[in-house]
């Protein structure tokens, strides 16, 4: 039994929910891991970020965003809509805010608007997955013939750096 443990560090965009097919970055994982029947999870740490695995659409808008990406934010818009304005919501209040602000990490910035992303929080916990499994059988991710992963940010507010971390574990 094998432990193999690597991670992803994915650039996010600004001003739209940010999709990233993990796919083929899973697969050479897997490929150099050498395991051959086990499990692959994948983790981020992220609370505005999370994990689906869809079906490969091949419709693309000139952002590279398919179309199901596409109606997954329109129907999230109407959910949970971008956060525009520090009282859209109740969170983040006072005391949170006050905490945020008090954060010496360059990840955090000092600043009231940082923290102004309720409505990403919502639609990752709507999505729920902050954590995904894919088996493997004879090298291979058993996910079909059209399934992909893929990993959301649904923090619109500024470009990130975003980890994934990976284990694989199995018989090499």
């Amino acid at each position: 039994m094998e432990l193999i443990f690597n991670s992803l560090n994915i650039t996010t965009a600004k001003g739209r929910p940010s999709y990233h097919d993990l796919t083929s970055d899973l697969s050479e994982l897997i490929r150099k891991s050498g395991v051959v029947n086990g499990v692959l999870t994948a983790t981020t740490p992220h609370t505005t970020c999370s994990f689906f695995f869809e079906e490969e659409m091949h419709d693309l808008d000139s952002n590279g965003d398919d179309f199901l990406q596409l109606d997954f934010n329109a129907t999230l818009d109407r959910i949970a809509p971008i956060q525009a304005t520090h009282n859209q919501f109740k969170s983040p209040g006072p005391e949170h805010i006050k905490f945020g602000l008090s954060l010496a990490d360059p990840n955090y910035p000092a600043e009231k608007w940082v923290m102004y992303n309720t409505d990403a929080h919502i639609r990752a916990s709507m999505f729920g997955q902050h954590s995904l499994q894919v088996i493997v059988k004879e090298g291979k991710a058993l996910m079909g013939a059209l399934g992909r992963v893929y990993f959301a940010d649904w923090d619109t507010l500024r470009e990130r750096q975003r980890d994934v971390n990976v284990v694989v574990m199995g018989v090499v």
